[in-house]
């Protein structure tokens, strides 16, 4: 299994989550970020929250099986790709397992 995380900007984001479920990928968490990338954008001043900030970004995680990841991949950056500089950063991580709570199940498909 693999875990993708994606941090990608607040203004493609819906286009992204919309794009991922039209393919199957139903699951995911979406967090609010701040990140301190190279991309600077004009007028950028840092966060109230975080003084070394001065980027708002969203992260999108999610989990899916070997075979279904470059999919994902490919989806995310299609919808998330703008003209400009400072579109995100895609990170992926092998997952050994993961388990359903309710019923103790194992999502891994062998």
């Amino acid at each position: 299994m693999k875990e993708i995380k994606a941090f990608i900007k607040p203004n493609r984001i819906q286009r992204v989550i919309e794009a991922l479920s039209d393919n199957g990928f139903k699951s995911m968490t979406l967090s609010q970020a701040e990140g301190t990338g190279a991309f600077k954008s004009k007028g950028a001043r840092p966060s109230l929250d975080f003084h070394v900030t001065d980027s708002p970004v969203v992260k999108l995680e999610l989990v899916c099986q070997n075979e279904e990841s470059q999919a994902a991949i490919e989806t995310i950056i299609a919808n998330a790709k703008t003209d400009g500089p400072g579109d995100g950063i895609i990170y992926i991580a092998n997952i050994e397992d993961a388990f359903q709570i309710k019923t103790g199940d194992s999502l891994k498909k062998d």
